[in-house]
């Protein structure tokens, strides 16, 4: 008698574990597509940019001033244009009073800073630094001042070249010089790889602070050149070149030309009331003149 063989019934599959098999098994059969020369250079080019210093700085500053400006504050500002290439000028402003109206001519330019020349009287010219539209920004009323057509200096650098920005040590010891040290410091430093700029540090920028008040001068780097024509640094000197400013700070405020003021200088008297004292004295000169004369004629009588 045969004995009948007994087969074990399958069991059913679990369907998960099915498409489960299935996508592990295309996976690995699936074979790695090769990157193109296209765009692994694309790739290179991304991460470049990412980590280059001329992608993260694209600082822009808005160069602009009111009406009634000096051809002398005008030449100033063409200057300061020139030495730095990053600027962008706008035609001059007509109001006086409502200032907010820079921060949307800056934001339609593209400008991350502003630099801002207010003229009263044709006489005073007041500065302008503000970081738009945010802020901070800080007021100055400039003295001293001396463009590169005035003092005709034997120093002489690149035009665009970028600068080697020197403080004082003294921006460090008061929380307001030091507001006013990062807002000089990104209106003047010219970014790395701008497209108008020259790859070269051939001069240097001073801002001293002394009485005060904070002193701008504009050196050259002169390194003086060996025999066989090699340049070495141990004899390097410092030529002037220009333009000259002072500035004198009035206040400093939260926002983009408005908002809180974070520092009000105690010390600060406006021209007008300079000149006022001055009217007051030569008007009791006259006055000192005529009782003389008055005290003569008694005296003769």
């Amino acid at each position: 008698m045969a004995k009948g063989i007994k087969r074990k019934e399958k069991e059913p599959a679990d369907e998960g574990n099915d498409e489960l098999i299935s996508d592990v098994t295309l996976a690995t059969i699936k074979p790695k597509q090769k990157k193109t020369k296209l765009a692994a250079a694309s790739e290179r080019t991304d991460v470049a940019l990412e980590a280059s210093p001329s992608g993260q700085n694209k600082e822009k500053v808005l160069m602009l001033a009111s009406r009634g400006i000096t051809h002398r504050y005008r030449h100033l500002l063409g200057d300061l244009c020139e030495m730095l290439p990053h600027t962008k000028k706008e035609a001059k402003l007509d109001t006086k009073d409502d200032r907010s109206v820079i921060n949307e001519v800056a934001e339609l330019k593209g400008c991350s800073s502003c630099v801002y020349f207010e003229t009263r009287k044709h006489k005073d010219l007041y500065i302008w630094f503000s970081k738009t539209p945010s802020g901070p920004s800080v007021k100055f009323h400039v003295l001293n001042v001396h463009t590169l057509a005035e003092l005709k200096l034997t120093g002489n650098h690149l035009k665009g070249s970028r600068a080697v920005l020197s403080f004082d040590a003294t921006f460090d010891q008061s929380p307001h010089l030091q507001v006013m040290k990062e807002v000089l410091a990104q209106t003047f430093a010219i970014p790395r790889g701008h497209r108008k700029s020259k790859p070269f540090v051939d001069h240097t920028m001073s801002f001293t602070v002394a009485d005060g008040r904070i002193w701008i001068r504009n050196y050259q780097i002169v390194l003086p050149s060996n025999k066989k024509g090699v340049q070495a640094l141990e004899g390097m000197n410092l030529v002037e070149v220009g333009p000259r400013l002072c500035l004198n700070p009035i206040r400093v405020f939260a926002g983009s030309f408005r908002g809180q003021v974070l520092y009000d200088n105690p010390t600060y008297v406006s021209p007008n009331t300079l000149r006022a004292e001055e009217k007051r004295k030569s008007s009791s000169k006259y006055a000192i003149k005529v009782k003389r004369k008055s005290k003569r004629a008694a005296h003769l009588e």
